[in-house]
């Protein structure tokens, strides 16, 4: 069973989120906050498995949040949920350490899925927002130019994964692309994170970006 918190400022997105998300038999809804300091407050006594974090909240809105439970339970995935896919929120969710980011439009079998993806290491990004976050990574990049030597960490079967990662696709179609069995893409995807010292596989396709390890044109 996954145990998911769902944090939102909106009684009724909340309501309707826990009515979609606890409708799967193995999704359980264990609590729901308001803002960010509830959000805090309910993963230290619920521990749940995934947090789903809206962005624009009032006391502590969901950048913080995520930043803070990122430092204090650092294995705790964590779902961005946006209304729009122009939020100026969305990059610095994902540096603060957000596994992936979806509109809150998604259809309600996506948002499962991506639930239960997640859980399991996998990144979703709304297509919507991927791009918008891999140019302001570009953009990071030009502005504070980061040194290359991470080319050299990354074998090219490696560099060929993460430019799939970059892409958004999971184990099991990165598998199909490379020809591949899904077990081999989740090891090296596993060796790529601790290769790039990052901790999910949004973070890394970020830094894949600004540090010109994936061309943007090839990735989106």
């Amino acid at each position: 069973m996954i145990r998911v918190l769902i944090v939102d400022d909106q009684p009724m997105v909340r309501a309707g989120l826990a009515a979609i998300v606890g409708s799967d038999p193995e999704i359980d809804v264990v609590g729901e906050g308001g803002n960010g300091e509830e959000a805090l407050a309910h993963v230290a006594a619920q521990t749940p498995d995934l947090v789903l974090m809206d962005l624009q909240m009032p006391v502590m809105n969901g950048v913080q949040a995520t930043r803070r439970l990122k430092r204090e339970c650092p294995r705790l995935p964590i779902l961005v949920l946006t209304t729009y896919a122009a939020d100026e929120w969305v990059f610095d969710a994902v540096r603060a350490g957000a596994a992936g980011y979806l509109l809150k439009d998604t259809r309600p079998a996506q948002l499962i899925a991506a639930i239960k993806g997640t859980v399991l290491g996998e990144t979703f990004l709304d297509p919507a927002i991927a791009g918008k976050v891999l140019r302001q990574a570009v953009h990071a990049q030009n502005n504070n130019p980061q040194p290359t030597k991470l080319i050299e960490e990354l074998t090219p079967r490696e560099l060929g994964v993460l430019a799939l990662v970059v892409r958004g696709m999971n184990n099991r179609e990165i598998g199909e692309q490379l020809y591949l069995a899904t077990g081999t893409v989740r090891n090296l995807v596993s060796e790529i994170l601790g290769k790039l010292g990052v901790s999910d596989r949004t973070q890394a396709a970020v830094l894949a970006v600004r540090m010109g390890l994936v061309d943007l044109q090839e990735a989106v």
